[in-house]
């Protein structure tokens, strides 16, 4: 009989296109594609996060209300419109107030006298429903799933708070995949396994980024681009240095409700990757799991519930 993982690899396979009615994609989601393109100064990355972060308040504020909340002067919102592709603040204005119309109109309703702790399961369960959205066409993760099951060996990367999902990632990885490395310090000892993987034929890096996000990971991630390896990250933010730095971000939101964050989404995106993965080379994820289904059995790793 099948362990639960051999059974799941083999129904759970992900299908490319976009095989149910089309979902529009999450508020956050459209703006995170609408400003992700252009390279953007941090004075502009302020105001898009700005936006995407309060987009049902932000869309009808004029341009000296807006300039004023992110505290950036109004020539830089008008130059920042250009940036994005309209011709003035009140083109991207009209854009903005359409998905914030959208938003409003399709959104959930407040929590009826929620506590702190179903607010923190709220908020959560808006970072899936966003996620799930993206989802609807999930050839981008299809991709990148079948990218990083080539890279061999494939290089797993988090530092300090993220370090929790690459050891996650790393674990199951290591499944179905015959060479995972995973890097969970910086500055020379990451440098030195990020440069060992290349020389040993990698091509690729998945990241993990959490907030706050630090510098050795940035550093990390520029360091494996030196080296000739591609970066797939996962983090809250499409915008910024990590997101500029690599070669395919993957944004989730973060619950951030509670004293330390939490991560639903980030863990979700981790499994859908993994799922990817399993896809891209059924015979070999086949192969291993029941290799490690028979080991596990002979030294008895397992509680037998």
């Amino acid at each position: 009989m099948p362990s639960p993982q051999q059974a799941r690899a083999q129904a759970s396979a992900i299908t490319s296109g976009k095989t149910a009615p089309e979902v529009e994609a999450a508020p956050t989601s459209q703006l995170r594609e609408l400003f992700d393109g252009p390279r953007l100064s941090p004075g502009q990355r302020r105001i898009a996060q700005y936006l995407i972060e309060h987009i049902t308040e932000a869309a009808f504020l004029s341009i000296t209300e807006l300039a004023d909340r992110v505290g950036v002067s109004q020539p830089s919102v008008t130059r920042f419109a250009g940036a994005v592709g309209f011709s003035g603040y009140p083109a991207l204005r009209e854009r903005l107030q359409s998905i914030a119309l959208k938003a409003l109109a399709g959104g959930p309703g407040e929590p009826d006298r929620a506590n702190e702790l179903q607010a923190a399961v709220d908020a959560e369960l808006a970072n899936l429903e966003n996620l799930r959205r993206d989802f609807a066409d999930p050839d981008r993760v299809i991709h990148i799933g079948r990218e990083l099951s080539r890279s061999a060996p494939l290089t797993v990367l988090g530092l300090r708070i993220a370090e929790s999902l690459a050891e996650y990632f790393g674990y199951a990885a290591r499944r179905i995949h015959p060479d995972v490395r995973l890097v969970t310090r910086g500055g020379s000892v990451a440098y030195d396994a990020l440069l060992q993987s290349r020389e040993a034929g990698g091509s690729w890096v998945l990241a993990f980024a959490m907030p706050r996000h630090s510098h050795e990971t940035l550093q990390a991630v520029r360091v494996a681009h030196r080296v000739g390896l591609k970066v797939a990250l996962i983090t809250d933010l499409a915008l910024g240095p990590l997101a500029d730095e690599a070669d395919v971000t993957f944004a989730t939101g973060t619950g951030s409700r509670l004293v330390f964050d939490s991560y639903a989404a980030p863990n979700v995106m981790a499994a859908a990757l993994l799922q990817a993965m399993t896809d891209a080379d059924p015979e070999r994820t086949q192969a291993r799991l029941e290799k490690y289904e028979q080991v596990s059995d002979q030294h008895q790793f397992f509680v037998r519930d």
